[in-house]
């Protein structure tokens, strides 16, 4: 799985998830361009694995056009798109939710993608090479008290299948990953902090355990690679099990492990 010659950009890439892909990528061989809202972590991990850092607000579209008029001009064309910008959401009663924080979270999570995906995209289009991995969430696949996050995560899903069959003939592979949850260093500050706990984490799956950021990596590292050169316009979930594991508590829960053969 080598990706020597290619150019791959990561949004979001400085901390992360996006961080993940930026190093794996980078280090099966891809020329990579960290963009993020934070500069400085963004070109301190663009230090460290011998790539680009820029500076990108992805909820606005001029920025996304502009940053992808750059990096052609001064890298070449861009091979790999990785949409890993996003924010959070608290968990609240739809009530308590206000306008200002809805609208963020759609701006970045949904827009952001859009406008990246676009950007990037249509040029790829145009050559007829290209892939694109959005990074969305099981909680677009399922109800949860996330009432801005959840909405605009299944519509990158939806947006990822559209544009699949847009570009399809044009030679561009638009895919999703879904993380479960995983153990960036903000769900580990959360789980610190005694804002979450582990054992419900890792118990709500069928695996019995979280994801890590490199699980991650591994499946958009998969999906951008020649491996995959047939699958477009899928969602992968990558989150040990936990879509297929809440349905089992109906009926008294997982069953245990059956133990280990000598």
């Amino acid at each position: 799985m080598s990706f020597a010659g290619r150019i791959a950009v990561i949004t979001g890439g400085a901390s992360g998830i996006g961080a993940a892909c930026a190093r794996m990528l980078a280090a099966r061989g891809a020329q990579v361009v960290v963009t993020d809202r934070d500069v400085a972590r963004a070109e301190a991990l663009a230090t460290e694995i011998g790539g680009t850092a820029m500076a990108l607000d992805v909820g606005r579209r001029v920025a996304n056009d502009d940053a992808a008029a750059e990096i052609e001009a001064r890298l070449g064309p861009v091979d790999i798109l990785v949409t890993s910008a996003g924010v959070l959401q608290r968990p609240l009663r739809a009530e308590e939710l206000s306008e200002a924080d809805v609208e963020e979270v759609v701006r970045i999570d949904q827009i952001g993608t859009w406008n990246s995906a676009v950007a990037f995209g249509a040029r790829m289009a145009r050559r007829g090479r290209g892939s694109i991995i959005t990074i969305a969430s099981i909680a677009g696949e399922r109800s949860m008290p996330l009432h801005a996050y959840s909405p605009a995560k299944a519509a990158v899903i939806e947006m990822t299948r559209c544009l699949a069959a847009e570009w399809g003939r044009s030679g561009v592979r638009v895919n999703a990953v879904s993380p479960g949850f995983t153990l960036t260093p903000a769900l580990g500050q959360a789980i610190a902090a005694g804002e979450r706990d582990p054992s419900l984490l890792e118990g709500s799956s069928a695996l019995g355990c979280m994801v890590t950021p490199d699980d991650i990596a591994e499946a958009v590292c998969f999906l951008a690679s020649d491996a995959a050169r047939c699958i477009t316009g899928i969602n992968l979930p990558v989150d040990a099990g936990w879509l297929v594991a809440g349905s089992w508590a109906t009926y008294g829960g997982l069953p245990p492990a059956r133990g280990n053969l000598p």
